[in-house]
């Protein structure tokens, strides 16, 4: 469980920095079906772009944390269950977005219940095992 939880933190972190970098570099066009929103979405989505990048790295380094902090991780899962929560007010205001974008809903409501369930195995492996190896 605890090497599970360093690597989905890591590959959530890796994921979120390139999706956050993708949308600073792109812009509009990095958005499904939105390449000619106009100025004001494309300042935005770079803006958002750059803060989903920062979410990425605070997933890296709490992959890189020996242990792995339990708070963290709950703390970065509840940001992105949130997000989720935005996502279904959008659908519920006005009604169902690319594909694409559904897609990403489900995998946001998804992984938050599993970062809770094992954010704290680290955490408790360092205390089952204290000299435990740190791979």
């Amino acid at each position: 469980m605890s090497r599970a939880l360093r690597m989905l933190a890591w590959v959530t972190g890796v994921a979120c920095v390139a999706i956050g970098l993708f949308h600073v570099i792109g812009g509009n066009a990095a958005i499904p079906g939105e390449a000619d929103a106009g100025a004001t979405i494309d300042s935005l989505g770079r803006f958002f772009g750059a803060i989903f990048a920062g979410y990425g790295l605070a997933w890296l380094w709490a992959a890189r944390q020996n242990p792995v902090p339990a708070g963290v991780v709950r703390w970065l899962a509840a940001v992105f269950l949130l997000g989720a929560a935005g996502r279904l007010l959008s659908l519920a205001a006005h009604g169902w977005p690319h594909p694409f974008q559904v897609v990403l809903t489900a995998i946001e409501l998804v992984l938050p219940p599993v970062w809770f369930w094992l954010a704290d195995a680290d955490e408790q492996r360092r205390i089952r095992s204290p000299l435990a190896s740190d791979s």
